[in-house]
């Protein structure tokens, strides 16, 4: 019964960590975009709200305005839209860059220690 117990803690504990996760992805690339120079605008209106949700998530997408290309990243769920131009992408691409660089140096879980803890030996 103790090893069931422990399964679903640590089967609740990494499905708790991905959504995390994901939420913690998602504001830190709307910092990265921030940071580089791109700007917040709210969908106000209902024309400006569909096109917001016909964007893909989580993605930057070029889209083209008066003769210019802009960079858009949507946050529908705040009902926002980030917008820059080639140098503010050129900036996040480079922050983002150094993010990943950062995140990979860090040293990742001994998987010895994963295992020690999910065998119930302690």
């Amino acid at each position: 019964m103790g090893k069931i117990t422990l399964l679903a803690c640590s089967i609740s504990a990494a499905i708790l960590l991905a959504f995390v996760s994901g939420c913690a992805s998602t504001r830190q690339t709307e910092d990265l975009l921030t940071a580089a120079g791109f700007k917040a605008h709210p969908a106000t209106t209902a024309q400006q709200q569909a096109q917001l949700k016909a964007l893909p998530a989580h993605k930057v997408s070029t889209v083209q305005k008066d003769g210019k290309q802009y960079f858009v990243y949507p946050d529908a769920a705040r009902n926002v839209y980030y917008v820059g131009q080639s140098a503010e992408y050129e900036q996040y691409k480079k922050l983002r860059a150094q993010q990943q660089l950062a995140e990979d140096q860090l040293s990742p879980i001994d998987q010895s220690q994963v295992n020690f803890m999910t065998s119930g030996a302690w």
